[in-house]
């Protein structure tokens, strides 16, 4: 007898996982974020080495760095970033999405250590002497040229320094504001003989100026408000605690990133449509319940892909792909031990049973070894390396819940309604095939 029941309940199923797929897919797809392969923006790895000769690289100091990098580019827009540390002494940046390249590459290096000196060269002030965010891009009250407006934390430290530097004979009376001075290179006498020098500034000094604010115009006095704005952030971001040597740059546009991804998509769907056409063409009615429980799988993929908020890269879309080829993989090893168990004889609600246990332990085999694969790459790889395999993972883990649950529990409502007993064309196996009837 025919249990219409299961039947209703396998429409009402498949109705309602159309209906939140329908409903959510869209938002889902929006809100994942974009790697740069696939939005435009830039890679760079840093080797990381210590400032004074004769430190060492700690991790404190690699935590430190990751820190000052943040806070750079916080003051660039990206949401986001991608910073890593690798091994010892490497630090791994990636930027999506960042239309001025050069500027960005330009914040992240430069070490942007404030010193304010004397014409011999004599640390009078540095960075620790300005309050929190103390820097700031302005105009000058008289020329209105732009301008960098300094606050310091005391205005009587800054009056007795300028006290002293004024009682200086004339040419020696100079605040000379360096950025990134190089001891033992660079030294005001060589810069002050050149017509574009290394420091911003050199400010004569005629009273005491008990204050704690400073203006910096640039020696020629032609800073940009470009020019200004980016030395207020970097000075505000802080100096960084090590030096930074770029070892590898890579940088995408974000029109072939556009057309990378637009190109990856087209290929994931021609791909997955085959599969469907093929589960349908060669197992028929188990083919349908295949593409229904893919469709799932895919769904739930990119839904806990948002969930980890990681970052979609186009490795990350081929380890989709491949993990859909691993779901259908665990859907053909499960029918094909259905098919055997008919051409055996035994009857459909019998094979489909003997079937779905005898091919559990195949499928789990297979799935924990890729697994373990993966997490080899996770651990040992280098960032785009890393996305492949957490994508891998999470395909693989989703498929088995579809492929196997869900896979089943469709097929299984049908098979237990009765409703394809002796129907065995449905599952792609000729009577004459059969051993028995």
């Amino acid at each position: 007898m025919v249990k219409k029941g299961r039947i209703a309940a396998f429409f009402l199923i498949v109705i309602a996982l159309g209906v939140l797929i329908s409903q959510t897919v869209m938002d889902v797809t929006r809100e994942i974020k974009l790697g740069l392969d696939l939005q435009g923006g830039f890679e760079i790895l840093y080797e990381v080495s210590p400032i004074d000769e004769g430190a060492e690289v700690t991790e404190a100091t690699l935590t430190a760095t990751v820190s000052s990098l943040n806070q750079r580019i916080n003051v660039l827009g990206v949401s986001e970033p991608n910073i890593q540390i690798e091994g010892d002494d490497r630090i791994r940046v990636q930027l999506a999405g960042v239309e001025d390249q050069e500027t960005a590459r330009e914040l992240l290096a430069t070490e942007a250590n404030l010193t304010i000196r004397d014409v011999n060269d004599e640390v009078l002030l540095d960075g620790g002497d300005l309050a929190e965010n103390g820097a700031s891009a302005s105009f000058h009250p008289d020329t209105n040229m732009p301008i960098v407006t300094l606050t310091l934390k005391d205005a009587n430290q800054f009056g007795e320094i300028t006290r002293e530097i004024s009682q200086r004979p004339m040419g020696e009376n100079l605040l000379v504001i360096w950025l990134d001075f190089e001891e033992g290179v660079d030294s005001y006498a060589e810069e002050a003989m050149k017509a574009s020098p290394k420091y911003i500034s050199a400010a004569s000094v005629n009273q005491p100026l008990f204050t704690r604010d400073v203006m910096i115009e640039n020696r020629s006095g032609d800073f940009t408000v470009e020019q200004t704005r980016f030395i207020a952030d970097i000075l505000n971001a802080g100096s960084l605690p090590a030096k930074l040597d770029v070892l590898s740059s890579n940088s995408v546009s974000a029109s072939l990133g556009e057309q990378a991804m637009e190109r990856t998509v087209y290929a994931g769907f021609i791909g997955v449509a085959l599969i469907f056409l093929y589960m349908l063409l060669y197992y028929r009615f188990m083919g349908m319940i295949a593409t229904i429980t893919l469709t799932v799988y895919i769904y739930l993929v990119l839904l806990i892909f948002n969930w980890m908020n990681a970052v979609l890269t186009l490795p990350g879309i081929a380890a989709l792909i491949l993990g859909v080829g691993m779901a259908v993989d665990a859907n053909i090893i499960t029918y094909e031990r259905i098919k055997e168990e008919i051409r055996s004889g035994k009857s459909i609600m019998s094979s489909f049973k003997a079937g779905s246990r005898r091919s559990l332990s195949t499928i789990l085999d297979a799935n924990i070894t890729t697994i373990l694969a993966a997490s080899v790459l996770y651990i040992y790889g280098t960032s785009s390396v890393q996305g492949f395999a957490v994508m891998l993972i999470v395909s693989i883990l989703m498929s088995f819940v579809t492929a196997v649950f869900g896979s089943r529990l469709l097929l299984g409502l049908w098979v237990n309604s009765r409703t394809l007993n002796k129907k065995y064309r449905l599952f792609g196996v000729k009577e004459s095939e059969i051993s028995e009837l």
